[in-house]
């Protein structure tokens, strides 16, 4: 797995190469001591697991990652403990509160290599993102790790898109066009203009008013597919 630490304590961050270097299971690749530099790393190297620090000057490591299209897996490090709640809202790979021991970071970084081989395996294009990819999501104070599978709906509002997921149903700054070219075109379906659905919550069909379809998914929601979509989509679910 290749790694980048990202922490504004150049000890910490020592301390953490220091308990990696026997690892072969982990190469560090880079370093980071605040979040711009390590945007700038991410795009650069294009590391497969973050190391990142949550407290650090300037924007801190929820900031960072709110500025990524598609974050790696993230093992989150910090002192202080009262920051476990909000990184762990959803999805959140692991946590490691400093000083850091060495079976908590060997069970950390075997989920990590598991969710990478379960991303390599399905990725068939770089640019697009799949079922497994993930999102981190910030809506007001409140923060999500978001595995795009649980994703049901994207719907615009203005500049923004919401998205739901679960019960949660926080916006993004992205336009719903921007996130349908990012989006595997085979798992999610731009519906209308308002909305793209997801294939795998589908839970039944109807035909509807003047060779429209209504789609109704798994957790009650009802979609009008546009009938420009609707033929589209006859196509794209059809043998």
């Amino acid at each position: 797995m290749k790694a980048l630490i990202i922490d504004d304590s150049n000890l910490a961050r020592q301390e953490l190469k220091h308990l990696l270097k026997n690892r072969d299971d982990v190469q560090v690749i880079g370093e980071a001591e605040n979040a711009d530099e390590a945007l700038e790393k991410i795009i650069d190297l294009k590391p497969e697991l973050l190391f990142l620090d949550i407290q650090m000057p300037g924007k801190d490591g929820f900031e960072l990652l709110q500025e990524l299209e598609d974050a790696p897996e993230v093992i989150f490090t910090t002192a202080f403990d009262h920051y476990a709640m909000k990184a762990f809202d959803h999805n959140a790979l692991d946590y490691l509160q400093k000083p850091i021991k060495d079976d908590r970071l060997a069970l950390a970084l075997e989920k990590a290599a598991a969710k990478i081989r379960k991303r390599a395996s399905d990725l068939k294009d770089k640019n697009v993102l799949g079922l497994n990819n993930q999102v981190f999501v910030k809506d007001g104070e409140t923060c999500w790790f978001v595995d795009l599978a649980e994703i049901r709906i994207l719907e615009i509002m203005g500049s923004y898109t919401r998205i739901f997921f679960k019960d949660q149903k926080p916006m993004i700054p992205r336009s719903l066009n921007y996130m349908e070219s990012r989006l595997d075109t085979e798992v999610f379906f731009r519906a209308n203009r308002q909305q793209i659905i997801n294939l795998k919550y589908i839970a039944r069909i109807e035909p509807w008013f003047s060779g429209t379809l209504k789609v109704y998914l798994k957790d009650g929601e009802e979609i009008e597919v546009s009938r420009r979509q609707s033929i589209k989509f006859r196509e794209v679910m059809s043998f």
